[in-house]
Parts: structure tokens; sequence; C-alpha cells
């Protein structure tokens, strides 16, 4: 009798836990929807700031050329190029003529994305105020540094762009790309104009030089996740992250299971690795009433949405043989998460192959738990996704 009180105590705290993070989106939406809006930047952003910009490239450079000079094509100058070709040969694919480009190979391999980043910083042709951090798949829009700038100008030191997708040509890249806007619009717009910070996306994010070394100079990151450290530093450090939704840069969506299942099994040991964090930061933010952190470590807290929606529904059924009152909270809830999703996936800006890839999100969920399988079994700890050689169009 004494277990099953225990086991029934339980099963409420983690139903709570559930709920709480089924109908977080919406209480976010509905905060933001119905406050003052903050100050946005009205005017240009200036165009004196000095840019070192990161493209890393691990083993694969098919995309460099053209990553390259969607760069050079910015309505911008002052920049300076630098690919870090990390486990790569020397190709045709890796030769620039213009003088703002530099490409570094690496004495060793460094397999690491923050290792990149400061074997570029070492190798700066002079000091950058600022330092942009660019993946080798990745089109930057004509208009992404000037956008930055505008942050950068309201006394910003770390500014996270928008991703997105510059290929649609199959169901896997779709719903990549539906998760991609789901979480810029709720981890980026939402939270940042609410007063909280975006949280970082690996590329298309731009950080003061002095910010960004103080960040990361006394840490080895192995794998992925640097991103997630970074954040967690800035906001511990007092940082606010802010969100540039104009700041465009065009991203890879992965197009077949098999990168789908390696770059998702890679993101879910990050997040079990990185989560911890936000229990700091949450902390920190109760402590201080700092909403920025309130807010960040809440979100940090938040498992992979495949794994919280299946908890959701598991507990939900077993709740019917236990609490039929918490079975329908839960049920409830998961009503709530499926509307807060469909905002901003549904909205008028969205392509249409997206919203007709939905009904195909029990398949992305599949092999998300074939993602999940692989990073328990296996300890290969991966630094990149690779791309199929298909280039696409914006």
């Amino acid at each position: 009798m004494e277990w099953f009180a225990i086991g029934h105590g339980v099963l409420y705290i983690l139903g709570v836990v559930i709920c709480f993070y089924l109908v977080f989106p919406m209480v976010l939406f509905l905060c933001w929807k119905f406050s003052v809006n903050p100050a946005k930047p009205i005017h240009p952003g200036s165009n004196h700031r000095d840019y070192g910009i990161i493209l890393t490239a691990y083993e694969q450079v098919d995309f460099v050329a053209d990553a390259v000079k969607s760069l050079l094509d910015m309505d911008y100058d002052n920049f300076h190029v630098y690919v870090v070709a990390d486990n790569c040969k020397p190709s045709e694919a890796l030769m620039f003529t213009d003088d703002r480009v530099k490409v570094l190979f690496p004495e060793r391999i460094l397999a690491s994305n923050t290792a990149s980043h400061f074997y570029a910083i070492e190798h700066f042709t002079r000091q950058h105020q600022t330092i942009l951090i660019m993946d080798s798949d990745n089109l930057a829009h004509p208009q992404l540094i000037n956008e930055l700038n505008r942050y950068f100008d309201l006394g910003f030191r770390a500014v996270q762009g928008l991703r997105s997708a510059k290929n649609l040509e199959t169901t896997i890249a779709c719903l990549d790309a539906a998760r991609d806007i789901y979480y810029h619009f709720y981890d980026g717009r939402v939270i940042f104009d609410l007063g909280s910070s975006a949280t970082l996306a690996g590329s298309g994010m731009a950080f003061d030089s002095a910010l960004y070394v103080s960040m990361l100079k006394d840490i080895d990151i192995r794998g992925a996740g640097f991103d997630k450290v970074l954040q967690a530093r800035l906001i511990a450090g007092g940082e606010r992250i802010a969100f540039a939704q104009f700041a465009i840069v065009y991203d890879q969506k992965t197009s077949a299971p098999k990168q789908l299942i390696s770059q998702r099994s890679r993101w879910i040991t990050t997040w079990f690795k990185y989560f911890k964090f936000g229990f700091a930061i949450l902390y920190k933010g109760l402590a201080r009433t700092n909403l920025n952190q309130l807010i960040f470590g809440t979100v940090l807290l938040r498992p992979p949405l495949f794994i919280f929606l299946s908890l959701a529904v598991l507990l939900m059924v077993i709740s019917l043989f236990t609490s039929q009152l918490l079975a329908v909270v839960i049920f409830f809830s998961l009503i709530i998460y499926v509307i807060s999703f469909l905002i901003p996936v549904l909205s008028k800006t969205t392509d249409k192959k997206i919203r007709k890839a939905l009904i195909y999100i029990p398949k992305f969920i599949f092999y998300q738990f074939v993602s999940l399988a692989r990073s328990i079994v296996s300890d290969k700890s991966n630094v990149a996704t690779r791309h199929s050689l298909k280039k696409n169009s914006r």
C-alpha cells in the first residue's frame, strides 16, 4: 500500500511537470500577444562594425563555395571571411581570388567547433570587433550583417539571426523546417520580446569578439554542443541574447532518414549532457528575480519535443487506470500544445510544402526514437551532419 501511494505521488509529479511544459508555449504566446511590444530598432544598423566571419567545414566542402559567395555578395563590405577546412584536403572548392577570404587548413584534426573558431581567431588578419559564426552549408541573406548591427547598436553583445530552410525537396526536410519555425518563434522571437534571451542555433549568430573569447577560452568542448555551453555562460553572466528575425541565414535541412538519425542522435546526446545548466540558471533567476534567467532556465530544462510528447501520451494512458482526472488534464494540455505548435507553423509565411508534410509527423517522431536508441548504444561523437551533394536554391 505504501509503495502504491509513492508510485501514485510520482505519477502526479511527473504529470504536473509534463502538463506544465505542454502549456508553457501557449502561456508564453498569450503573454507575448497581449503585452506591450518592446522597443525595436527603427534605424538601419551602422556600417562601421568590423566582422570576422568564421565559416567551419569538417570533411565536407561541397557547399563552401556557395556559402562564401553569399557572404561576399552581402550589402556590407567591412568584414573578412575565414574558412576553417578541418580534416579537408585542398581543392578547387577551396580556392578563392577575393582578398577578403582566407582559407585555413589546421595542422591536426580539430573535430571541434570551438577549436575551429579559436584557430580562426588566432589567424585573424586584424582585430575584428565582431565575430559571426556560419556553417559551411549556410547561405547569407544580403542584409544579414545590416540586420545584426541594428541590435548591436542597441547595446546587445550577442545576437542570434533566423535560420530559414533553403531546401524543401523531401518530407523530412519540410518537417525539419517546421521544427525550426516552431523553435525560432517561441525560443527566439517570443521569449526575447518578453525580456529573456533567444536560444543559440549554432550558426547565424554574432558576438562581440572579446565576449566570445572570454566565454569559451578556458574550456575544451568536443563534439556538438558548444552553443549550449556558450548560451548558458552568457545568461549566467548577465548577458541577454537578442533575436534578429530579419537577419536571415538559409540553412541546409536534413533531407534523408540517415542524415536525420545521425543529426538527432548527436543533438539528443547534447541535451542530456548539458540540460543541467538549466537548474543553475533557473536558481539564479529565482534568487535575483531576473526574468531573463527565469525564462531561459525553464526553456533549457525542457526535454526534446518527441520525448516529452511521447511521455505525455504514455502517462495519459496509464492515468486512465489510476487517475482519470490526471488523464483529462493531460489530454487537454496536449490539445493546447498542438494549437501552440500550429500557430507559427501554419502562419501565412510558411511554405505550402511544410504544411502538407505535417501529416507525416508520426514518421518523423519514429526516426527520433531511432536516434535516441543510437545515442544510447553509441558513444561516437560526430561534429557535423553530412548532407547530400545535391544543392538547392533558396
